[in-house]
C-alpha cells in the first residue's frame, strides 16, 4: 500500500480530509502575499510620485512631502503586519488616506488613490473568495 502524497488534492468523498476548492497548498499565506505585494508596490509608487509632481509645478511644502512619505512608511509598515487581524482594516483605511490626500496635496495622489484603492478592493475580493470556499 503507497503513502498518499502530501501534496495531493483529497479526491471527493475521501473521508477525513479537508476539501481545498482554491488549489492553494496555504491559501492564508497566498491572500497574505496578495496584500502585502500590493502595499509594498504602493509605498514604492508614492515615493517615486514626489518629484514627477514637483516636476509639474506643484511646489510642495515640506509637510506636503513629509504625509507623501508618511503614508508610504505607513504602508510599508502595513506590508509587513498582513499576518495581523487588523491588517486589512488598516489597509483599507490607507486607501481611503490616500484619497483624502488628493485633496489636500495634489490630484494625482487622488489617482493614485483611485488606482490603488481598485486594487486593494480587488485585494480583499481576492480575500474573501479564496478564504471563503
Amino acid at each position: 500500500m503507497t503513502e498518499p502524497e502530501e501534496n495531493a488534492m483529497p479526491v471527493e468523498g475521501e473521508t477525513g480530509a479537508a476539501t481545498r476548492r482554491s488549489g492553494l497548498r496555504n491559501p492564508e499565506a497566498a491572500v497574505r502575499g496578495l496584500g502585502a505585494g500590493t502595499l509594498a508596490l504602493e509605498a514604492i509608487v508614492l515615493l517615486l510620485a514626489i518629484q514627477p509632481i514637483r516636476i509639474l509645478g506643484v511646489n510642495l511644502s515640506g509637510w506636503q512631502i513629509g504625509l507623501v512619505i508618511g503614508l508610504a512608511v505607513i504602508a510599508a509598515a502595513l506590508a509587513g503586519c498582513m499576518r495581523r487581524r487588523w491588517g486589512w482594516n488598516a489597509g483599507t483605511a490607507l486607501q481611503v488616506l490616500l484619497l483624502a490626500s488628493g485633496l489636500v496635496v495634489h490630484w494625482s495622489l487622488g489617482a493614485l488613490g483611485v488606482i490603488f484603492g481598485l486594487a486593494w478592493a480587488y485585494a480583499t475580493y481576492v480575500r474573501k473568495s479564496i478564504l471563503s470556499s
